[in-house]
């Protein structure tokens, strides 16, 4: 490292430390957002507000109703308002879900008739609405076979023997998360997020406030190369994205008992490559900016795209077509992508070859574009 390399890093770190704003960005702030967001972010779907509008009132009715509210996914908040207009619990948002029992439900059963049911469902949460549907659907069904029972018990004894019904034994094993816990799944996505958040837009503060007070003129002017001046001002960047990601795992394994299967080295690869790529745009947002405040501006408006373009919040699989390949031009995408490999699944360089060849190209690139561009301003 030359002398005047390590001169801009040491003024870059002192400037940095001594802004208290700045360092609650740096490391404060990601703490902070991966509590909250890996909290706040799950997609675990229980305790489903459940409205019941039991017009048969008979032990038969009863015994659904409590067979459906035992394992804790619908809770109970009490008798359906109006079972003419049984949608009503659901428009003035008392319940997601209401069960309505006709009359002559049990009536119907004895009989060996069929019995309808019916689940309304709030559909204006897509996840919540699917699962409940799920939910009460299996349940139902599942009372519909052990109703059954007897009567094929009653057709074998009057055949003189056992009647069969084919039927397919599932067995399903689920890898790496067992529990299908969301938080083993998001916490990775954020803290990529958060990840590119600081990084981004602490790069693009630092070169805008550098213009913006006059200061890099007077750096300019001394016996230093614009490259050791651009490295030295995004190295502590890059060094304390390093340190969150490593704080980010400690949060994450303590916290929410997210597993660390793979290779750290192969972790700390990615990481590097997907920094560069993060401050590589931090670097080209300043290059275009005369003011801190434009600078933020525009890395909010780098930011939310590549967030939601990522496949951390909605899979990608699920996005049209023709927005599918726009994702390809987004670091935060590969990155994640590296993140959930290595550590839930252990998966290495080879497994991941794709996102890190991405990578590799995309960080260079970005940079290589940003000094081109940054040396023509100061031309």
């Amino acid at each position: 490292m030359s002398s005047a390399l390590y001169a801009v890093m040491r003024k870059e770190f002192r400037q940095m430390t001594r802004d208290k704003r700045m360092m609650a960005l740096l490391i404060l702030a990601p703490t902070l957002q991966l509590f909250v967001l890996g909290f706040a972010a799950n997609y675990d779907v229980d305790r489903i507000e459940t409205a019941t509008c039991d017009s048969d009132r008979t032990a038969a009715s009863r015994a659904l109703r409590q067979g459906l509210l035992a394992d804790g996914t619908f809770i109970d908040v009490g008798p359906a308002r109006d079972c003419r207009r049984p949608g009503d619990d659901i428009r003035d948002g008392r319940a997601k879900v209401v069960l309505v029992i006709p009359d002559g439900y049990a009536r119907d059963l004895a009989s060996g008739r069929t019995a309808d049911v019916q689940v309304l469902v709030d559909g204006t949460n897509p996840v919540i609405g699917r699962y409940a549907s799920s939910a009460a659907s299996t349940y139902l069904n599942l009372v519909s076979a052990r109703r059954q029972l007897p009567s094929l018990a009653a057709m074998s004894a009057a055949a003189g023997a056992e009647i069969r019904v084919p039927t397919i034994s599932v067995a399903p094993r689920v890898l790496y998360n067992p529990a299908m816990r969301s938080a083993i799944f998001m916490v990775p996505g954020v803290s990529a997020m958060v990840l590119l958040i600081v990084t981004t837009i602490a790069t693009a503060m630092g070169l805008a406030r550098e213009r913006e007070m006059g200061t890099l003129e007077q750096v300019m002017v001394t016996p230093i190369s614009r490259s050791e001046l651009l490295l030295g001002k995004v190295m502590p960047f890059v060094i304390v994205g390093l340190f969150d990601v490593l704080l980010a795992l400690v949060v994450g394994t303590w916290v929410f008992h997210v597993p660390v299967r793979g290779s750290l080295a192969v972790l700390g690869l990615g990481t590097c490559l997907y920094l560069l790529s993060t401050v590589g745009v931090g670097l080209l947002i300043s290059t275009v900016s005369r003011t801190q405040q434009q600078a933020i501006m525009g890395g909010f408006f780098v930011m939310m795209p590549a967030i939601l373009l990522s496949g951390v919040m909605t899979p990608i699989e699920n996005m049209p077509g023709w927005l599918q390949p726009v994702t390809w031009l987004n670091p935060v995408r590969f990155f994640v992508e590296i993140l959930r490999g290595v550590l839930l699944k252990g998966a290495g360089v080879v497994d991941l070859w794709i996102p890190f060849v991405a990578l590799a190209a995309f960080g260079p690139a970005v940079v290589a574009l940003a000094v081109g561009r940054f040396r023509k301003r100061l031309a």
